[in-house]
């Protein structure tokens, strides 16, 4: 068992479509496995299960269950969401609802720890990593724990520092029942009876990082802490129990423990019992992909070290590298960013055999790979519909304000660049400014915070009807479909519409516009998918509340900028095969070339000979 103190620990589980039936049944066997190993109950360890896809569900909360029954029962029941792979609202939820004192969690001031467990396969469709930084700000524990298909960035961007001890990729979904194992001494610390040869005679019980011998019911502790007495006057003779171990033909590769009249076998820290309940097989502690080495990862039985291959040194730890830093990468002989010209604006980055430009954060790589600027989309008409129904409320309206004005920071406006328009609606529908309106983003950020706030009803087909017909044309300032400018229309709405949105969702689509979906609080999902361009998972996004919604500017800069490119500039080996057969070439054209001219030499010089010939004959005759 995992002695520990009382945590309280809730596991966020990935149930999106991608993890099939079979592979989720494996999810629940690693829960109820770490489940199985913890002392739970009210004044122990408390656990709470949530799972998510699009959507959070909550399974049960820190304060629904106290018995290991009463959880394996209710994990058992789980039906899997399947749909898209929300990790940021997911971890928002937990921050905001599951680790309150309201859902069960103990107060701050006790001290008792905070652990949230995420198990995800795939890439988070939404941002990650201000939500994350929030929560362990909080005082959550995040452990992540990616399985075959997961994204590593992402991980590191969610879990705890150091991230050696909170990051986790399983190989697949076959292997989680072994991380299971690796994953429980992370989790409760090591278990010192395993850990050393303890000498106990009957039972050995692990305590802070140290242990004590306790004996069987009839029986006392002798002086040496370790073997037992029979104890007198119990009434009935209680015969003597031998050392099961002592005959030596217990077969066990490492530790043999005896008990009761019988024994067990135990393995050394850092190796696990094989099927045969004897012999010790090594954790392969690289297999679990939290190494980050950059080269190679060599095991060994208490964890890890990072290796470079021939040619490189292993980089020194920075203090970035958390309380026990681990070399993780490898510096080559030669420093290409000091050995070329590479005329990055920012920074170079020297990687294996090349190099490439990187920019300061919130700003991207461009076209040319060298210089660095805002969103690359560069030039597109953006009309912003937001809600302005009584729902929102005023102080919550203010919100809308900022989160329009920090979209407005991440582009390049101008006449020729990009060009911003904004509509509100309720019952009625209401253009604040054209795109025609403002050509910086400083009079558009102003008029934006000068905004009256509308209420009343939430006609957001009445919305899109008027984006369609009047906001993207000519004359309020969309550029002609000739100039191939992208359209783009951003719906913010926090309720179910009061009207039909389908047929106009359905027109602003087809007449070229890409449509993104914001929704809030109580917004339908049916129809923030109605509205939302193709791929749907890529052009809606949810918060559960006006407060935590700034993760969503983040899922559309995602979306709307490209990617930021590495703009990487190759320097080939001379070794290399293409720079052998290339340098071959060159050679032969040269040495065809001298050829060439000392053929063309020879020449000249033959028939510079035969006339100096011709001119000796002539002289003599005349002679």
């Amino acid at each position: 068992k995992c002695r520990k103190g009382p945590l309280d620990i809730v596991f966020v589980i990935d149930s999106s479509r991608s993890v099939r039936p079979f592979e989720f049944e494996t999810m629940r066997r690693f829960m109820m496995d770490i489940i199985s190993n913890l002392d739970v109950g009210p004044n122990a360890t408390r656990v709470g299960v949530i799972q998510y896809s699009s959507q959070v569900q909550n399974i049960f909360s820190l304060k629904t269950f106290f018995t290991r029954a009463e959880m394996e029962k209710a994990i058992n029941s789980i039906v899997p969401l399947a749909q898209g792979t929300m990790t940021g609202l997911a971890i928002q939820y937990a921050m905001n609802v599951a680790f309150t004192t309201q859902e069960g969690a103990r107060p701050l001031h006790k001290k008792i720890p905070r652990i949230a467990i995420i198990v995800t396969d795939g890439r988070p469709q939404d941002r990650v990593t201000e939500v994350a930084t929030q929560a362990r700000n909080a005082g959550i524990e995040i452990y992540a724990v990616g399985i075959q298909r997961a994204d590593m960035n992402s991980l590191r961007a969610m879990a705890s520092p150091p991230l050696e001890e909170h990051v986790f990729l399983v190989e697949s979904f076959e292997l989680i029942q072994q991380f299971g194992k690796q994953f429980q001494d992370k989790l409760c610390g090591v278990d010192a009876c395993a850990e050393q040869e303890h000498g106990c005679q009957h039972s050995c019980v692990s305590t802070g990082g140290s242990f004590y011998c306790e004996c069987n019911p009839g029986y006392r502790l002798n002086v040496d802490g370790k073997t037992c007495s029979r104890r007198e006057g119990d009434g009935c003779p209680v015969p003597p129990q031998q050392n099961a171990c002592a005959d030596g033909r217990h077969g066990c590769q490492h530790q043999c423990v005896s008990a009761h009249g019988s024994y067990s076998c135990r393995c050394r820290a850092g190796y696990y019992l094989n099927q045969d309940k004897r012999s010790c097989t090594m954790i392969n502690y690289c297999s679990f992909g939290n190494h980050s080495c950059q080269h190679e990862c060599v095991s060994i039985p208490n964890g890890h070290y990072c290796r470079c291959r021939s040619g490189f040194t292993l980089q020194p730890p920075s203090c970035l590298d958390g309380d026990n830093p681990v070399p993780l990468a490898c510096l080559a002989a030669t420093d290409l960013c000091n050995g070329v010209d590479h005329g990055c604006e920012f920074k170079c980055v020297s990687t294996e055999g090349s190099y490439h430009c990187v920019c300061p954060e919130g700003q991207q790589l461009q076209a040319d790979g060298k210089a660095c600027g805002k969103c690359g989309a560069g030039h597109v008409d953006l009309v912003m519909v937001i809600d302005g129904s009584k729902s929102v409320r005023p102080q919550n309206f203010e919100l809308v304000k900022q989160f329009v004005n920090r979209i407005v920071d991440l582009l390049e406006v101008s006449p020729h660049g990009t060009r911003v328009g904004l509509v509100q609606y309720s019952s009625r529908v209401r253009t604040e400014f054209p795109l025609n309106k403002y050509h910086s983003a400083d009079e558009i950020k102003k008029a934006v915070m000068e905004v009256e706030y509308m209420e009343k009803g939430t006609m957001t087909g009445l919305a899109l009807k008027h984006m369609v017909e009047h906001s993207f044309s000519e004359l309020e300032g969309a550029r002609p479909p000739s100039h191939n400018v992208p359209r783009i229309g951003l719906v913010f709405t926090d309720g179910r519409s009061q009207d039909d949105i389908s047929e106009w969702a359905r027109r602003a689509k087809e007449s070229g516009i890409v449509m993104f979906a914001v929704g809030v609080g109580k917004a339908v999902e049916e129809e923030l998918r109605a509205i939302a361009s193709e791929p749907v998972e890529e052009h809606f996004s949810y918060s559960a509340d006006f407060t935590t919604m700034t993760h969503l500017v983040e899922n559309f800069k995602l979306n709307i900028c490209p990617e930021e490119g590495k703009g990487e500039t190759e320097i080939r080996s001379p070794c290399e095969c293409e720079a052998l057969v290339q340098f071959q070439t060159n050679t032969v054209a040269i040495l065809q070339s001298l050829t060439e001219k000392h053929i063309l030499w020879a020449y000249s010089l033959a028939q510079m000979t035969a006339r100096l010939e011709d001119l000796e004959k002539q002289i003599a005759k005349k002679k």
